[in-house]
């Protein structure tokens, strides 16, 4: 070992290359991703060897994709950036093969000796919990490993804390028969809906990227608004709602579409922390975005126990409303700064635009097809989707060369290299998730040792009882671990906790809420953590291309997603807007429209702006009207009417946003 001058100490050697590192790399991840897609329709395997092999994959790529210790060589431009491989590194690869595969190695011998491991078990099992801890520190932040240690000193130390907090606590054994030995721990629900659907999916997203879905849809989006008001900030939100259809991730929607959208924002005159703003919060945004939305949402179809098809359809109203609003706010801004369109020379050519990303569009129609139509599983329909973007991608190259523009070597090297390129990024983009989903179970196993019941007891006593308390309990609580948190843990942790004690105070006092808006709940506000200050990667990632400072930034797009954070109050109150138990396709037109309506006035009373500036009087009318057209029944019930006559009450909301319309049209005929 080289010993350094400067310290003394000695260097861990470094025993594989820079380059045989890459062909490491690129084997696990296409070997890992050969695995989930035969899982479809080649392998047949129990839910336990799937969800052990994919956490073995996961901690082996990790082990040796990401250093164990951050670099200070000079050049390393990343943690991700091509290194040598040292022996800790190895070690700790083949320690999370060998922990993360005891499970299935053993299965009998484990299932047969239930409740009482020996002394191997044990030792398996207790590595295993500290390698997923120190590979999630790596790969997601501290944060999450310090919520499950808390956790499971709870557990153990429960007895000895004051009678509110008082927890008959566990036993070595148990806890590690509950979180390392059982499908109720790490490999508990969320590890197997991140094994058998979200790599998928991610994976269908990485292949889309590195194919050029992602330049399509920003110029779509240009050639579409880039002319209106605020051209540019349009244009941003429509690309982050196609991205997000296929990402599901709204860092990397901010470093896809922010790239090119924020610079034309500050170009036409957005100042750059509004710009970045707008790309926040149309990113974050994104993970609510049906079909694929974030990888939480499939956790809910599991948890929940519907078909995936139905979280969609919960999710459509909020999500596009949402958009919608955001579009509203961009244009208020325009107006407010005096901002035009773009030009026809500076926006891409509409005929040779869409031309060229038909074949982007077919593998999502695919999947549409298969989920909504043919109402096949989520992973079915993304192994269908990914099969046609291949054959596309392929197709295209050779096309190519059949026209004589590039040569057989050519094109064999292109496709080669978007496939590996977009295999190796799926797998990669898999390490977190896969990580997050496995370290959170070891939370889902604990509550479920029955500290799930002392919570409730405790929460409720915060609460009192009152249901509305407990959501702003939850949105806060949603919100602070989401800052260090990805979206799948923060959703994992407050559903287990929370979503069945919304359900349960709501029928304590004769106030239904059904199961799927009290996940949806917390699924939301983990979502808008991305963007709360002072830890909002989001805000982060965009200030650094805007240029502009993190934390004022990450203010004002969490200003921008208030639009969003009231719909999840609403829709707990008000089931129709995750259209709980509507199938009329006229009635949910009908209330995604005074939805749009109800967010637009809440906006407009933020903004403090409509036609013109708003006088003070104004603006607790546009509240009213969002009251009455987000939730007519609350009318209905003050009045002691009839709950059938709710939908009357929207004309209401219509008038009072028509009569400050007509005000404000006055004032501005007036000034001129």
């Amino acid at each position: 070992m080289k010993t350094n001058p400067k310290t003394g100490t000695r260097a861990i050697p470094e025993i594989i290359s820079p380059l045989s590192t890459r062909k490491i790399i690129a084997v696990i991840s296409v070997t890992w991703a050969l695995f989930q897609l035969s899982l479809p329709y080649i392998l047949i395997l129990d839910s336990i060897k799937i969800r052990s092999i994919h956490l073995a994959f996961a901690l082996m790529l990790l082990s040796i994709s990401v250093p164990f210790k951050k670099s200070n060589k000079p050049g390393q431009k990343s943690k991700n950036a091509p290194f040598h491989i040292s022996p800790v590194q190895l070690l700790l690869a083949l320690a999370g093969i060998i922990t993360a595969l005891y499970i299935m190695i053993d299965w009998q011998g484990i299932a047969l000796r239930s409740g009482k491991p020996i002394l191997r078990d044990i030792i398996m099992g207790i590595l295993l919990v500290l390698l997923l801890l120190e590979a999630a520190r790596r790969v997601i932040g501290p944060a999450l490993s310090i919520i499950v240690l808390l956790f499971s000193l709870y557990a153990f130390l429960g007895p000895y804390l004051i009678d509110l907090l008082a927890f008959k606590g566990t036993s070595i054994r148990k806890y590690v028969t509950q979180v390392s030995l059982s499908s109720e721990g790490i490999y508990g629900i969320p590890l197997g809906i991140s094994a058998t659907v979200i790599y998928l999916f991610v994976l269908l997203g990485a292949l889309l990227e590195k194919a050029g879905a992602g330049k399509f849809f920003i110029d779509l989006a240009l050639v579409l608004l880039g002319k209106f008001r605020g051209g540019p900030a349009k244009a941003a939100v429509a690309a982050s709602g196609f991205m997000g259809m296929i990402s599901g991730s709204s860092i990397a929607n901010i470093v896809t579409t922010g790239t090119f959208t924020i610079p034309l924002m500050k170009k036409v005159g957005y100042p750059a922390k509004k710009a970045a703003a707008i790309e926040v919060a149309a990113s974050t945004d994104g993970q609510i975005m049906p079909p694929i939305m974030g990888a939480a949402a499939f956790i809910i179809a599991e948890y929940v126990n519907i078909p995936y098809i139905e979280v969609i359809k919960a999710a459509a109203i909020p999500a596009f409303v949402s958009y919608f609003t955001l579009f509203y706010i961009t244009h208020l801004e325009a107006m407010k700064l005096g901002i035009r369109g773009l030009s026809k020379q500076e926006l891409p050519p509409f005929i040779s635009t869409l031309k060229g990303g038909i074949p982007y569009l077919l593998p999502i129609s695919v999947l549409l097809f298969e989920l909504i139509i043919l109402r096949h599983s989520p992973e079915l329909g993304a192994f269908k989707a990914i099969l046609v973007l291949v054959f596309i991608i392929i197709a295209r190259e050779l096309n190519q060369w059949i026209r004589g523009k590039i040569n057989s070597k050519t094109a064999l090297k292109r496709i080669s290299t978007i496939l590996l390129d977009g295999i190796i990024k799926g797998s990669r983009n898999m390490i977190p998730v896969a990580l997050a989903t496995a370290a959170a179970g070891i939370i889902v196993g604990i509550v479920n040792m029955g500290i799930g019941g002392m919570i409730t007891q405790i929460v409720e006593a915060i609460a009192r009882g009152n249901i509305f308390i407990l959501l702003v309990i939850t949105a806060i609580a949603s919100l602070i671990l989401g800052m260090g948190l990805p979206t799948t843990a923060t959703y994992i942790v407050m559903a287990s906790l929370t979503a069945p004690i919304i359900v349960q105070i709501g029928s304590m006092y004769g106030f239904f809420v059904p199961l799927i808006a009290a996940h949806l709940f917390c699924f939301y506000f983990g979502i808008l953590a991305d963007d709360t200050p002072p830890v909002g990667l989001a805000a982060y990632a965009a200030a650094a291309i805007a240029e502009s400072k993190p934390i004022p930034t990450g203010i004002q797009g969490f200003f921008y997603d208030l639009r969003t954070a009231i719909i999840p109050f609403f829709f707990i109150f008000n089931t129709d807007l995750i259209l709980y138990r509507i199938e009329s396709w006229p009635l949910g037109i009908l209330i995604f429209t005074m939805a749009v309506l109800g967010a637009f006035a809440f906006s407009s009373a933020l903004q403090g702006f409509f036609l013109t500036r708003n006088k003070w009087f104004e603006t607790p009318i546009f509240l009213l009207a969002t009251l009455i057209l987000f939730h007519p029944g609350l009318i209905t019930s003050l009045f002691h009417l009839p709950l059938t006559t709710k939908y009357f009450v929207y004309p209401v909301g219509i008038l009072l946003l028509a009569g400050l319309f007509l005000g404000q049209k006055s004032r501005l005929r007036s000034k001129s």
